[in-house]
């Protein structure tokens, strides 16, 4: 019995490989993208752009089923929420809104996500990685505040 179920078991993983999962990267447009200094380019590259632009790097893990489908649903609601490769189709009040919700999110150490991090160490953000993007998040902020507010 318990070799039949061992069977039935791999045969399913077996079977869930040719499930397909859309693991696309739609074009980038660097007129689309998002303006940042460079020092906080570098951070934010490696830290969000994986999960939060059209130029996620999918690792090995990312074409292994079951794995696969919650990679690929975690990178589509991350893109979602926030996609720093259509950043300029976004209104003045949803960049500010936007800004404001990176600095609280990195402050309180909520962004990137823990297990990302545990799987991508080079993504962790240091005490001065944090700083620099708070500080940026509340500069760049006053840029989008909508007229008459």
């Amino acid at each position: 019995m318990k070799g039949k179920l061992i069977k039935i078991a791999l045969a399913l993983f077996v079977l869930i490989q040719f499930v397909p999962v859309n693991r696309e990267n739609p074009p980038v447009r660097p007129d689309d993208e998002i303006v940042m200094p460079a020092v906080v380019r570098n951070i934010v590259t490696r830290a969000c752009y994986d999960c939060h632009s059209n130029s996620t790097q999918w690792p090995w893990y990312s074409y292994v089923a079951p794995v696969s489908f919650f990679v690929a649903h975690h990178v589509e609601e991350g893109r979602k929420e926030l996609n720093f490769s259509v950043w300029q189709s976004y209104s003045a009040k949803r960049k500010s809104k936007k800004l404001k919700e990176i600095g609280e999110q990195v402050e309180k150490g909520k962004m990137p996500l823990s297990g990302y991090t545990l799987l991508h160490g080079e993504a962790a953000l240091d005490a001065k990685d944090k700083q620099v993007l708070v500080n940026w998040t509340r500069k760049a902020d006053t840029l989008y505040i909508p007229s008459g507010q």
